[in-house]
């Protein structure tokens, strides 16, 4: 089975992976992506039979989607993940919680249910399509999925919206529409051994709070937080959306943010040393460093930590600091950063800080590639 799939973020970050909607593309989380990539590596994919991937014959099962979560990330070598999927999405991170526990290590299930509609309602969109393609539901499904404020102000994100749905193979469709009639999780809840949040917003007519409701009572640790908009909460609230991930996936506090994301550039031996070599006197620096530095602007959304890396580095040549400009340079690898790139950021700092500070930070870049064993 060929799944589309991205696969964005620096090597060292833990995975954050996206599953979609009935009738949407990977693209839905496109907006969501900026807030996310500080502190992880976003891993979108099509579902089957969706946009880019295969759409195969075999009657679809949320067993079956939920198998290519799994065949997916053990082909990308991805042991253990967090994972956020909505409506058909959150079906399928109700299954992976139940049954591959141990892959997932935290999860999102966003408006959706533990089961979702009857069998009469979707044997007649699966006829309605079959007949009459995606443009018979596409104006109904618009309205169950934005609130209509939402609506009358992003005219253009709403046509994106239905442009993507159009796009859907009916065949694939339909099958997926065979997947979520058949899918009951509503006695099997209590196996999902996995910290959960639930997410839904308080206009959704298609998994309303109540349904979200029956989900946080039912699931052993889960949590619930209610939204302020219909069925594709994401695309409605992006940014708040996002918010809501970090805080449950990372933390609330700047401390555990910061913490988060200076393990994952400088990792876990440079900030245990650091943490553990912490006293009376130091440790007001330690937090004001992960706090500041690493929670408050190596979390800004606008600059990727690669290009972070990039700039650290070259301000430090500038000025002539030694060991802050190695621990940059092993910790840029985690970043993404190459040893081409490296090099180039010297020579231009060559022209700019002067040859002196270049040929230091050449002897001192070319100490850290030995202590790695990086040939050259």
């Amino acid at each position: 089975m060929k799944l589309n799939y991205k696969l964005r973020g620096t090597p060292n970050s833990p995975v954050l992976i996206f599953s979609n909607s009935l009738g949407s593309e990977m693209m839905m989380w496109d907006e969501l992506v900026p807030y996310l990539l500080p502190f992880f590596r976003v891993l979108q994919y099509d579902t089957r039979g969706h946009g880019g991937s295969e759409t195969t014959p075999e009657p679809y099962t949320i067993a079956l989607l939920g198998k290519d979560v799994i065949d997916l990330l053990d082909q990308l070598d991805i042991e253990t993940a967090y994972f956020c999927g909505l409506s058909m999405g959150g079906l399928i991170g109700q299954w992976l919680g139940i049954h591959y526990p141990e892959r997932i290590k935290k999860l999102v299930i966003s408006n959706t249910g533990a089961k979702i509609g009857n069998d009469e309602r979707w044997n007649g969109r699966i006829e309605t399509i079959t007949q009459h393609g995606m443009q018979a539901i596409v104006d109904d499904t618009m309205e169950r999925w934005f609130t209509e404020s939402f609506r009358q102000n992003n005219p253009q994100r709403v046509a994106e919206t239905k442009t993507m749905f159009l796009r859907s193979d009916v065949k694939g469709y339909s099958n997926c529409c065979a997947a979520i009639r058949d899918a009951d999780f509503r006695h099997q809840l209590q196996n999902n051994t996995v910290e959960t949040l639930v997410i839904t917003g308080d206009e959704d007519p298609v998994t309303n709070v109540e349904q979200a409701e029956f989900l946080v009572k039912n699931i052993p640790n889960a949590r619930l937080k209610v939204l302020h908009a219909r069925h594709l909460a994401s695309t409605e609230l992006p940014k708040e959306y996002a918010a809501v991930l970090i805080d449950f996936l990372v933390g609330q506090s700047t401390y555990n943010r910061g913490m988060h994301v200076r393990r994952s550039v400088l990792g876990h031996a440079h900030v245990d040393k650091a943490n553990g070599n912490s006293n009376s006197f130091n440790a007001d620096f330690q937090s004001f460093i992960t706090n500041y530095a690493w929670g408050e602007i190596w979390t800004r959304p606008d600059l990727s930590k690669h290009n972070r890396s990039l700039i650290t580095m070259a301000m430090l040549i500038a000025l002539n600091r030694k060991a802050e400009f190695k621990m940059h340079v092993k910790a840029s690898f985690n970043n993404g950063v190459t040893v081409a790139e490296i090099k180039e950021i010297i020579m231009q700092s060559a022209l700019y800080c002067g040859l002196p500070a270049a040929n230091e930070a050449f002897h001192s870049a070319e100490e850290v590639f030995k202590e790695m064993n990086i040939q050259l």
